[in-house]
């Protein structure tokens, strides 16, 4: 019985504690909408982090931006901000994550989806921006983040390295490339190199 109480009153003094270090509502917008242009932060749909650690949307949008804040669970920052048109395809892999599903069965059933008409992807390219940086960089309490990198990434459905002439891989630092060409999920990479550091 005392052993039961015991590891009960750890649970309760654990969650509470990972619950403390979930940022504000406030801290989480302000930061996950550094990733989008700026003409599109203010009116960017934000999905993060409730103050149990569960997914949620935290503010509604009015514009074509939808932003991810920096998941608490992990160390470093990285936050998301993609077109609304690829939200039919990022909410289905939240959707078979959660489901416990691995990275080559999330694309397969996305794939399969897709050409099955069942998933929506955009007809024309568009926009993941990704904005990164290490953890010290990163003060979750303020709403803070420096010494940031962005990485970019354009999903062009079915595109080829023949369609786009783009090789696949770097041959340069900063220079785009062409991944899962002839998929559903073909995108071209950009992704420039680190800045130094102050």
């Amino acid at each position: 019985m005392r052993t039961t109480f015991l590891f009960s009153l750890l649970l309760v003094i654990s969650t509470g504690l990972f619950a403390q270090k979930i940022p504000s509502a406030e801290s989480q917008i302000k930061t996950a909408v550094l990733a989008a242009p700026e003409e599109f932060r203010e009116g960017a749909k934000v999905y993060g982090y409730d103050t149990n650690g569960g997914w949620t949307v935290l503010r509604e949008g009015n514009n074509e931006m939808v932003c991810i804040a920096s998941d608490p669970k992990r160390d470093g920052f990285s936050a998301s901000c993609y077109h609304k048109e690829l939200e039919p395809f990022m909410e289905r892999g939240r959707e078979l994550t959660r489901e416990g599903k691995s990275f080559e069965e999330i694309f397969e059933t996305r794939e399969k989806e897709v050409k099955e008409g069942k998933l929506q992807m955009p007809k024309d390219g568009v926009t993941l921006f990704v904005l990164s940086a290490d953890k010290e960089d990163y003060d979750p309490e303020k709403g803070a983040v420096q010494n940031t990198n962005f990485r970019y990434v354009v999903y062009i459905p079915y595109a080829t390295v023949e369609s786009t002439g783009l090789p696949l891989k770097p041959q340069a630092p900063g220079m785009p490339w062409i991944m899962d060409p002839g998929t559903h999920r073909a995108h071209i990479m950009i992704t420039p190199p680190p800045k130094n550091k102050d």
